[in-house]
């Protein structure tokens, strides 16, 4: 069978004999893909669309004083939204013409045992982020309850109870229910904060023109570390690209799929990064939900902020944080796709989210995500340049579903590139993300090519004699 990955791409030539694996973790076909373009724009709009990266717009105005004016800020903006596109599309290249899923793209340069370590360090994060989304849905879903009630209900734990079983139920459709989840959750979403953008325009420009408009900003390290803090919000979700573009309608070329990330990620976050800068130089509070009762004067402020939170969890949901780890654990346990989404599902239950969300538990969740996303950069790094320089994106998909075949076992280069890429990370936490990819990518090749000149790993590779 050709090495070349284009002869996998058509249902004629895809993988017939038992993959060893469920249905689910198989190469896609074109007949099996049914995200359009259209689909995929309205996906990553709602995934970027949330009170989370709302925050991160608020961040940059800390008391009525900006860290960036507005110009800094979309310019920092741009630039880390041209990197995250440019990296979503070279890593989404594999799984858009192959149709293969992230935790089997792993195997080419970790290993079929290798890969377990890097998948889980993309699935045991989704899963604790899982629970952490649902259980501030189900704060909000709960507000929901009280007003409609006037008050009679009250219960958050069994608002998140019913947020989750809702998620588990339309997590069971896969692709067909992230669809149209994520073409309702934006456009309403969407409507929503235009309507906020206007009322700020047109009431608190002054301040706000005052406070970030004409602010002096700065050009140094805080302009860097808020690109860098950008990016990391997507670090986990273009390092598991191949996910989301398996799915994807084939016939759309490289440039084209770089623009159907560019344009909805550009959408979602000027709009949410502005408002969150608007509103906290307006009201001088960078919690935006807080704010958002001071600038809408409206007695139902309250139900409209809390339905925004919740269909903002469920997108982020739908969309990061659940098709991953499902994926993990049916490639780990051999089980459906759908057992293992419900088992993604009740897992979140076990990452105590109630705890997460107290003050009191805010240093460690912040240690959390430091130390898993040092890991992100490396991974991301050793993938891209093992597809593109080592092996010239030549891959024979039917060995990375083979358990005793050439990628059987670990890529010691692979660990070791990462672990050492992860700790450099370290040095500058501001620039976690780049020193990582940096690091553990020259690190892979010195590996690869001195350290390791007779691993099995090699076949196939520039390398090879």
């Amino acid at each position: 069978m050709s090495a070349n990955l284009e002869s996998y791409v058509t249902p004629e030539t895809q993988i017939q004999h038992d993959t060893g694996v469920d249905e689910s973790l198989n190469p896609k076909t074109d007949k099996d893909r049914t995200v359009s373009p259209i689909d995929y724009i309205f996906m990553w709009v709602g995934d970027g669309v949330n009170l989370g990266n709302m925050t991160l717009g608020a961040s940059l105005v800390v008391a009525g004083i900006a860290t960036l004016n507005v110009f800094q800020t979309f310019a920092a903006a741009i630039i880390a939204i041209g990197i995250i596109s440019t990296v979503f599309a070279l890593n989404d290249r594999l799984g858009y013409r192959t149709g293969i899923p992230y935790v089997v793209q792993l195997r080419m340069s970790f290993g079929v045992k290798g890969s377990i370590i890097s998948s889980l360090l993309r699935g045991i994060p989704a899963i604790v982020w899982y629970g952490f989304q649902s259980w501030i849905g189900g704060t909000a879903l709960n507000e929901i309850a009280k007003i409609i009630t006037g008050g009679a209900f009250d219960n958050v734990a069994i608002c998140f109870v019913v947020l989750q079983l809702v998620q588990i139920g339309l997590s069971l459709y896969g692709f067909h229910a992230i669809k149209w989840v994520e073409t309702l959750a934006s456009i309403v979403i969407v409507l929503a904060l235009l309507y906020v953008f206007g009322v700020l325009l047109t009431s608190h420009s002054a301040v706000i023109t005052e406070r970030w408009v004409h602010a002096e900003g700065t050009w140094g390290l805080p302009f860097f570390a808020f690109i860098m803090m950008f990016m990391g919000n997507y670090a986990a979700i273009f390092l598991s690209a191949a996910d989301y573009s398996r799915e994807l309608k084939s016939g759309i070329s490289d440039t084209k799929r770089g623009f159907l990330y560019f344009l909805p990620i550009l959408i979602a976050y000027g709009l949410t990064l502005a408002i969150g800068a608007m509103l906290a130089s307006a009201t001088g509070i960078t919690n935006p939900v807080k704010a958002f009762a001071i600038v809408v004067d409206n007695s139902y402020i309250t139900l409209f902020v809390s339905a925004f939170i919740v269909l903002g969890a469920v997108a982020v949901n739908m969309v990061a944080n659940i098709i991953p780890p499902t994926y993990v654990i049916t490639l780990l346990t051999k089980l459906k796709f759908k057992p293992a989404v419900t088992i993604t599902g009740l897992l979140a239950f076990a990452s105590f989210p109630w705890l997460l969300v107290q003050d009191s538990s805010a240093k460690g969740l912040g240690m959390f995500i430091l130390i898993y996303s040092a890991f992100l950069g490396p991974i991301v790094s050793i993938l891209l340049i093992e597809y593109y320089l080592l092996r010239k994106q030549k891959v024979n998909v039917e060995d990375l579903y083979k358990e005793d075949g050439p990628f059987t076992g670990y890529n010691p280069a692979a660990i070791l590139a990462m672990l050492i890429g992860a700790g450099a990370a370290f040095i500058k936490v501001e620039l976690a993300w780049i020193i990582g990819v940096v690091v553990a990518g020259i690190v892979y090749i010195l590996l690869m090519k001195f350290a390791f000149k007779d691993s099995k790993f090699k076949k196939g590779t520039i390398f090879e004699k």
